[in-house]
């Protein structure tokens, strides 16, 4: 009896980093190691309180008081950060994600979500999809809350648009020290792929992990994330379709496939 040919998975011997933990980092592992991968998680960021911790908790207390028509979430991180504070959102307001990684945690932890891009999954994309999600709706109360170091994009572009919008640091990145272990792992060229997911990943993994070598694949989320890396000097192999783990990966399985 002949045995049964068993097709390879198209990541079988890959060992990728992953640079962000939780629950998040946990699903990735799961997609990786589906493919055949060893994930790597090596939690590169983490949040930290902001330094204006009463407007960030005035800004709350009126959420939970029915003071904005709309809130707009543009980081897993900040859904983290709402957790944490244990908020609640008045019924009558309505949440934007700006990407389906953000809507899936908002729902995670138990909040709706009512707009999510159905194209470009970025701040510019929800701009975009905006007007038609609040059938023209203006002036509507916005509170948008970010990190402390992300450009204030969705901010400017809903005043432009007339709305009436107050803008909150909900939490400040910092780096996270990754292993040495890691450190000299990717250095010998044990790592066949990193996963860059933010430019503030991008950031840590040129200061942490840098030069990395060329027969490594660094491989970012988006175009937006890409610019980011390029811009600190961190090369860019891959560049997923969305801005989305899945796809992420979908694009790491293509470059493989080349190789």
């Amino acid at each position: 009896m002949m045995a049964e040919f068993v097709q390879p998975k198209p990541l079988a011997g890959w060992r990728v980093l992953v640079p962000r933990g939780g629950p998040w980092g946990d699903q990735v592992a799961a997609n990786l190691r589906a493919v055949g991968a060893q994930p790597v998680v090596a939690p590169m960021i983490n949040f930290a309180p902001t330094d204006d911790a009463p407007a960030l908790e005035a800004a709350l207390a009126r959420l939970a008081s029915g003071d904005f028509d709309w809130m707009t979430v543009t980081s897993a991180t900040t859904v983290d950060v709402l957790t944490s504070h244990q908020v609640v959102v008045a019924p009558g307001t309505r949440i934007a994600a700006v990407g389906e990684t953000t809507a899936t945690a908002l729902i995670a932890a138990g909040y709706r979500v009512d707009i999510v891009p159905s194209e470009d999954n970025s701040a510019r994309g929800l701009l975009a999809e905006w007007e038609e999600a609040t059938q023209g709706a203006i002036p509507l109360r916005v509170l948008t809350l970010r990190s402390e170091i992300a450009k204030p994009l969705l901010t400017e572009g809903l005043r432009r648009i007339g709305h009436n919008v107050e803008s909150v640091v909900a939490y400040r990145t910092i780096g996270v020290p990754v292993d040495p272990k890691v450190v000299a792992d990717v250095a010998a060229g044990r790592v066949q792929a990193v996963l860059v997911t933010s430019g503030s990943v991008a950031q840590q993994v040129q200061d942490q992990l840098g030069p990395i070598p060329e027969q490594t694949l660094v491989a970012c989320i988006g175009p937006q994330t890409a610019k980011d890396a390029r811009a600190i000097g961190l090369r860019v192999d891959v560049v997923a379709d969305q801005r989305s783990a899945e796809s992420l990966i979908e694009a790491i399985v293509r470059a493989a496939a080349s190789r």
